[in-house]
């Protein structure tokens, strides 16, 4: 009831009326941390760490499913980038594997004669 007489009351200034709405707001705020804190208090431990266990379980499956996830990814872009290299190097083979072709004999005839 004396919240209802300074509040309701003329002689306040617009500041002194706003840090009284912020105290009201504060002191409301934080009776419900306590009803939230009562109840928490209140759970059984056992039912927090078998919720905590399960919250682990879907996490680490989740973090199992994005390594998948990321490796095939990786894999897939190896596989694209090897097949243009692949091609380039077929290409260079075709095109300098005379020489080196005609480097080896050459080192193989050295040793021949």
């Amino acid at each position: 009831m004396a919240e209802e007489t300074y509040l309701s009351t003329p002689e306040l200034s617009p500041l002194e009326q706003e840090v009284l709405d912020e105290y009201e707001r504060l002191a409301s705020n934080m009776k419900q941390l306590a009803v939230l804190l009562d109840r928490l208090a209140s759970n059984p431990t056992t039912d927090i760490l078998d919720g905590l266990r399960d919250l682990e379980r879907k996490t680490s499956m989740a973090f199992t499913l994005l390594k998948a996830s990321v490796y095939s990814i990786v894999l897939q872009q190896e596989i694209d980038w090897g097949e243009g290299a692949g091609a380039g190097a077929g290409q260079q083979g075709r095109g300098g594997g005379g020489a080196a072709a005609s480097t080896s004999s050459a080192v193989g005839s050295d040793y021949e004669q």
